[in-house]
């Protein structure tokens, strides 16, 4: 074999060596360096939905907004909840003359039953007086009408001492009305301030749906607002990259708009996926299905990434459901994923 000859075959034999390698690298690259171009970004959701029922009278922001938490949204119609508060105050102003006008009856029977004791104390030691009397200086019917008088003072302090219970009773009564009274009012008075529908974050407002006239009901969702506080990334990583994934591991976040780069680390690991060959039929068996591919994708199991805000550059714009690229720095520290 000529010198030449040999010597493209060497090069040719170098060439298919090294693109063998490269080609090998490069599979184990993508099969199992921990890194995946399906990320997205994404963000607490809190869903706006008024207290209490009514028309719409006012709205105070735009789509997209920024606002601030404490800020007022939107206002329902404050004129019913207004005349509420008005009626309870009433009610509470007329349950607490009662409670007054029963605590005048308790010291008026208080008043009744010293009278009433007074009066049998003095009849009953007339009684008694007359009764040690002798030699007939007073007649025998004079003696039982001394007694007479003195039970029927009796009876009359105790019918003032029971008189003073029912009082007492009445009393309790109007206190108890007084304090149903007071709960109704500040029902009332917070149905009223829950017709001004604040920001319970800072955050933006989205997808903004709602106007003057419209009639929100309550508990029912009429804006969303994003909060700005609570940006991170979910990974969706290929079963096969998981054991190089550690909770702590460093990072590189590379944004499909522009490519602006953030960091971050990771926050968890999820532990659960859809079995999408295998659900559970209507009777709670397993419905397995009779069919086998024989190509078997690797599943994708969702890794949160908490961004770092040190980090990240002025002005940078994130939304929820943006794209992004993640490449982990593996700590080597040999710590499990929990």
């Amino acid at each position: 074999m000529k010198l030449p000859t040999l010597i493209r075959f060497a090069v040719t034999a170098i060439v298919v060596i090294v693109a063998a390698f490269i080609a090998h690298a490069l599979w184990k690259h993508y099969m199992y360096s921990p890194w995946t171009r399906d990320g997205r970004v994404r963000a607490e959701i809190v869903r706006i939905a008024p207290d209490v029922s009514g028309l719409v009278t006012d709205v105070r922001v735009k789509d997209n907004q920024v606002v601030k938490r404490g800020d007022l949204l939107f206002v329902v119609d404050q004129a019913r909840y207004q005349n509420a508060v008005a009626q309870a105050q009433a009610n509470l102003n007329a349950s607490e003359a009662a409670a007054r006008a029963a605590g005048a009856t308790i010291n008026a029977a208080q008043a009744g039953i010293a009278q009433s004791r007074t009066n049998f104390e003095m009849y009953q030691a007339q009684s008694d007086r007359r009764q040690k009397l002798i030699n007939n200086v007073i007649s025998a019917e004079d003696k039982a009408n001394a007694v007479a008088v003195a039970n029927a003072a009796r009876a009359g302090w105790q019918q003032a001492q029971a008189s003073q219970k029912q009082a007492s009773a009445s009393q309790e009564q109007a206190l108890a009305a007084v304090a149903q009274a007071q709960v109704a009012l500040a029902s009332a008075e917070l149905n009223l301030d829950r017709t001004e529908v604040r920001a319970p974050v800072d955050g933006y407002v989205t997808n903004l749906d709602i106007r003057v006239g419209d009639y929100a009901s309550a508990g029912g969702a009429r804006m969303a607002l994003i909060d700005s506080h609570s940006y991170w990334i979910y990974g969706y990583f290929e079963e096969t990259k998981l054991p190089s994934l550690r909770i702590g591991d460093a990072v590189d976040i590379r944004l499909m708009s522009g490519g602006v780069h953030l960091k971050g680390t990771i926050d968890s690991i999820a532990r659960g996926i859809t079995d999408a060959d295998n659900p559970t039929g209507s009777d709670l068996l397993a419905d397995v299905n009779p069919t086998f591919n024989w190509v078997r994708l690797a599943q994708r199991v969702p890794v949160r990434v908490k961004i770092d805000p040190e980090n990240m550059p002025k002005d940078t714009v994130l939304a929820a459901g943006m794209t992004a690229t993640l490449v982990v720095h593996p700590s080597g520290d040999g710590t499990q994923h929990r």
